[in-house]
């Protein structure tokens, strides 16, 4: 009797954990159809001509700006900042370049040579230090809005390298008096490094160049992405100012803002220049942050947006931009259930398939697939249309970490702003061996995918051993998503462990 109940309840598991398998299946097919609708949306206005701008400005006009560039220990990359930024054409009287500093390395010194050396050239620099990082990013530039003379804020992380013009090409556009931010598209320095970065291009240059794009011409809410943007002073002032609540306060400020009545402007034929992470655990990081920002800033958003008396249009497209990082909650479930859900139906044929997995194999996958398929052909040609074909694979084994920040923020207020690591590197330029002291001292997600890589060869080998064919082209996916990561991470761990043993790091940097 009680092996009897142990087997009915073990299929009652079974079956349950099917069900929950097939719904995350159909919860991210909704993501994969409003990928769908996204490029609908682009392709019928693609091909309209710009909008026409005046952007002559009478010299006596110029109006007062500041630019914000906060760093936090950012030694390989703070001094082309700093230049980048003291290069930037304007009137040198109606021009404040602002350093918020939060550093605790020799950051602090190089930054100090910069404003020295530029200081007799006859730029000044402001220097702003805090002896503690409240807030982390949101803090700085809330300090730096404290103490600051201009009427606008254009705001640029390290890790970019603004072009001279910027300033001329977004300041006009405030000449519309309901423009409250300005957002330039990101350029990439070191695209061709590796996969990893060729693949964050063609993920961030859709972001841009499709989702923000359409955001902006049909009049729905998109965000300042916290770097290569220019704010009117009011508007920040206006709509609350920066608060440390979510660990992703431009999204928050933005939705703020455009509730208050602001109207944004993308830029996508303004590109600012910017370096992508290079390793696994950096880019991982960075995910990580985003995802679970973007969850606090929904919980605290998207009750007033459904509340206001907004377009419908713009409630829908909310949901979709705040939640979309459920998708990669709706990731891990798929992989977590994928054993069960084969276990629980070997008994059915390729036709019940057909019916059931073809067409959310479709609305999953190969949507989403496509719409990147699409970017990439039409802004890069051919170039990276074979790293496309990664990005199942690779969106798969990064699923369980960057949804684990998912749940966090769907639990959690605030929280620590981890920061990227950046390098200073360019094009296929290698990773200088200094540079790895900054590497992630945690690889714990190594370990996590070495048992998810075991764990996915269980489908793998059932499905083999039951000879069904059909079901191995979607399985597959799952180890060989996981290995690649693994091999990734391994040999970034190697090559810093090699370099410190050859005394060319300090011991402290060796992973732990």
């Amino acid at each position: 009797m009680n092996m009897l109940y142990i087997q009915s309840m073990f299929i009652i598991l079974i079956q349950f954990l099917t069900l929950v398998h097939f719904f995350a299946l159909g919860c991210l097919s909704l993501y994969g159809v409003h990928r769908l609708w996204l490029l609908y949306l682009w392709h019928r206005k693609r091909n309209e001509p710009p909008f026409s701008l005046n952007k002559s400005l009478i010299p006596d006009n110029h109006p007062r700006v500041t630019v914000q560039l906060p760093v936090y220990n950012e030694r390989f990359v703070a001094a082309r900042l700093i230049d980048s930024a003291a290069q930037l054409d304007w009137p040198a009287d109606k021009l404040d370049i602002q350093i918020l500093d939060d550093s605790d390395d020799d950051t602090n010194r190089i930054i100090d040579e910069r404003i020295d050396y530029w200081g007799k050239r006859g730029i000044t620099i402001k220097l702003l230090r805090r002896s503690q990082r409240e807030g982390y990013k949101a803090g700085a530039l809330a300090c730096g809005l404290a103490a600051c003379s201009g009427d606008y804020l254009a705001v640029f992380d390290a890790d970019f390298v603004p072009p001279s013009d910027f300033l001329k090409k977004t300041v006009p556009y405030f000449m519309d008096a309901e423009v409250g931010m300005v957002q330039a598209r990101w350029g990439f320095l070191n695209a061709d490094h590796s996969w990893l970065t060729r693949i964050q291009a063609i993920l961030l240059g859709a972001h841009f160049s499709i989702e923000h794009w359409v955001r902006y011409k049909y009049g729905m809410f998109f965000n300042f992405n916290g770097t290569a943007g220019i704010w009117r002073r009011e508007t920040i002032e206006s709509a609350g100012g920066w608060q440390a609540d979510t660990v992703t306060e431009d999204l928050d400020l933005s939705y703020r803002a455009q509730l208050a009545g602001w109207k944004f402007v993308y830029l996508d034929d303004l590109v600012v220049p910017s370096e992508l992470p290079v390793t696994i655990s950096a880019f991982r990081s960075q995910q990580q942050r985003w995802a679970k920002g973007s969850i606090q800033t929904a919980k605290k958003i998207l009750p007033a947006i459904m509340k206001s008396p907004l377009q419908q249009k713009i409630k829908m497209e909310s949901c979709f931009h705040l939640l979309a990082n459920f998708g990669w909650l709706m990731g891990m479930i798929i992989t977590l259930t994928l054993f069960p859900a084969i276990v629980s139906r070997t008994h059915i044929g390729p036709w019940q398939m057909l019916r059931a997995d073809v067409p959310l194999f479709i609305g999953t996958s190969l949507s989403i697939l496509f719409f990147f398929l699409i970017y990439t052909f039409h802004y890069s040609g051919r170039r990276l249309l074979a790293d496309v074909f990664l990005l199942p694979v690779f969106s798969i084994a990064m699923a369980p970490g960057i949804a684990m920040s998912v749940i966090k923020g769907v639990f959690s207020r605030g929280g620590v702003f981890w920061r990227t690591p950046k390098f200073g590197i360019q094009g296929r330029q290698r990773l200088l061996l200094p540079a790895l002291i900054y590497k992630d001292r945690n690889h714990s997600g190594l370990l996590a995918n070495i048992a998810l890589l075991l764990y996915s060869l269980l489908p793998l080998c059932y499905s083999l051993g039951r000879e069904t064919w059909f079901a191995l082209p979607m399985i597959i996916l799952f180890p060989c998503g996981f290995l690649l990561l693994i091999l990734k991470e391994a040999s970034e761990i190697t090559e810093t462990v090699s370099a410190a043993k050859k005394g060319r790091l300090p011991s402290d940097s060796l992973p732990l």
